[in-house]
């Protein structure tokens, strides 16, 4: 085929033009050996399955990939044969990463995620938990669990699920991948994260809820250097539709680190979107313009609110240096002014592309993150006006109800919903080659992600969630998930030795920092250090 043909018709419908071309060849020297009707038949059905999987609407990867995706299809149906030898073959991947997958396609897609069996996983090795039961079960009816953002300087609080869709731009995601992600969340009453390359049209088509993340491009509302600009951000943040007002810090996958859209990648709905030129570089700097003391980012939060007519302001970050966080603490202290929420990003946490220092060496793990930023608020009696929102991995009901129990009020997830509209983890979201249409603006891929179907199985994966965190806290007891407490997960530490979280952490009194901030070695070495005036540790 020649350049100019590869160019027009792209090689992942080669199987395709090549069935039909075949059943128009057979068919035209049949005549001559009657055989050859065989292989036109063989053919003709070929070239009509592969018209049938680029009109069909339920499988992205065959819209994409005709025909090919089948032998896809048929791996799948034989998985459990060779399941033993992928476990053996590819032990990071294969045991969980699968295993999660597979249950939130289920999920998604209504299906009852029942198995036969039992566990597949190994009870005694290191690091395994779960929750303990109660004999006094408690059934819960009302799953659609939310929590209440805003403290005393909000006028416009939200009632927040407990599950929302974590922090992906456009751009980073489709257009039909963020419509769908959008409709889902409006048909299931929850929110969906901007991420920081601003609301794009997409985002405003079917009205569901919106959390708008500010990060330090300030994109939507920046000035022509690249400054945050206060009259385009009150525009778009009275808006009925965004409930929250997100400041990034920082986020777990590169924390600490930059980003730039190559001018090539900047089309003109980008652009327009995050108002800047098209064509040219876009820029998100590691560091932020509008503040440069824990005071500042307070003050800038406290704007925000204002601004946007008293909706929730808080900041979103990835833990580093303690002293950093506690210099937001004394800040609080020293001031009054307090964001209505912090979302805790852990070092985990993924991301379309990100250097691999970054992403396996940078940032505090979660559970060590979310807990210290607990127990810092709680230690300073801070705790009760401000809700605390966690990322980082958390796919299942049993991932929420961990991190829940570790002090967090509600969860969010991009991986799960990105399993939801259909993500096979081809780790080519760099590439913008997405064979299913989720993380590319090739219009030609994306048409493969049809967004009323993945809309659905966006509310689906969302409500059959939270359904099965209800099972979990109603199994143990409780009555809803603000009751779960460390005590209720066990962890195993060795092969003989198990330890409830409660005694696996330190977990601080309310004010028992203000009384001694020596409680505990952390605070003990870094409090000190620590300065509302200035992120730099006090010599």
């Amino acid at each position: 085929m020649s350049a100019s043909a590869s160019s027009l018709l792209p090689s992942r419908f080669y199987a395709l033009a090549g069935a039909a071309i075949v059943a128009l060849a057979a068919a035209a020297v049949a005549g001559t050996n009657p055989y050859w009707w065989i292989v036109a038949a063989v053919a003709a059905a070929l070239t009509l399955a592969g018209v049938y999987d680029l009109l069909q609407t339920r499988h992205s990867i065959l819209r994409n990939y005709p025909i090919l995706a089948h032998f896809r299809f048929f791996f799948e149906t034989i998985r459990p044969e060779i399941r033993q030898y992928l476990i053996e073959s590819d032990t990071e991947a294969a045991p969980f990463s699968r295993a999660q997958r597979s249950l939130v396609y289920q999920r998604a897609k209504n299906v009852e995620d029942k198995r036969p069996f039992g566990t597949e996983l190994d009870l005694y090795v290191s690091g395994y938990e779960w929750i303990n039961h109660s004999m006094r079960p408690h059934k819960i009816g009302d799953t659609g669990f939310r929590v209440r953002i805003g403290g005393a300087q909000c006028a416009q609080p939200y009632e927040s699920s407990l599950l929302n869709i974590s922090a992906m731009s456009f751009g980073a995601l489709s257009a039909n991948a963020i419509r769908a992600l959008n409709r889902g969340a409006k048909l299931g009453g929850f929110a969906h994260d901007t991420g920081e390359g601003s609301i794009s049209h997409y985002h405003a088509e079917y009205g569901g809820d919106l959390i708008w993340e500010l990060g330090s491009g300030y994109f939507g509302c920046r000035s022509e250097d690249g400054h945050f600009d206060a009259g385009k951000f009150a525009a778009q943040a009275r808006s009925p539709q965004v409930r929250m007002v997100e400041v990034k810090l920082s986020q777990g996958a590169k924390p600490g680190h930059g980003g730039v859209l190559p001018g090539a990648k900047v089309t003109p709905e980008i652009a327009r979107t995050r108002g800047v030129a098209v064509g040219r570089d876009c820029v998100s700097p590691a560091l932020h313009s509008a503040f440069a003391t824990p005071l500042e980012l307070l003050e800038f939060v406290a704007r925000l609110r204002e601004l946007s007519g008293g909706k929730p302001a808080g900041f979103k970050f990835s833990l580093g240096h303690p002293w950093e966080f506690f210099g937001i603490c004394k800040a609080m202290l020293e001031s009054g002014l307090k964001p209505d929420f912090i979302v805790v990003d852990g070092g985990e946490g993924g991301t379309g592309a990100a250097p691999l220092e970054f992403a396996d060496h940078v940032g505090t793990p979660l559970q060590e993150a979310l807990l210290l930023v607990h127990n810092t608020l709680v230690g300073l009696n801070l705790r009760e006006g401000i809700r605390l929102g966690a990322s980082g991995k958390i796919i299942t009901a049993f991932d929420m109800a961990r991190t829940l129990a570790l002090g967090a009020d509600w969860c969010n997830a991009a991986r799960g919903f990105m399993f939801a509209l259909g993500c096979v983890q081809s780790l080519s979201c760099h590439t913008d080659r997405c064979p299913t249409g989720i993380a590319t603006q090739d219009r030609l891929r994306q048409r493969a992600l049809v967004v009323p179907d993945k809309a659905e199985r966006v509310y689906h994966f969302h409500r059959n969630t939270l359904a099965a965190l209800g099972d979990l806290v109603g199994s143990a007891g409780l009555a809803h998930p603000a009751d779960l407490r460390p005590h209720h997960i066990v962890r195993r530490v060795s092969e003989n030795e198990i330890r409830l979280l409660a005694n696996f952490y330190k977990f601080l009194r309310p004010g028992e920092l203000l009384e001694n901030p020596a409680a505990h070695s952390v605070y003990q070495m870094y409090w000190p250090m620590a300065s509302s005036r200035s992120f730099e540790p006090a010599r």
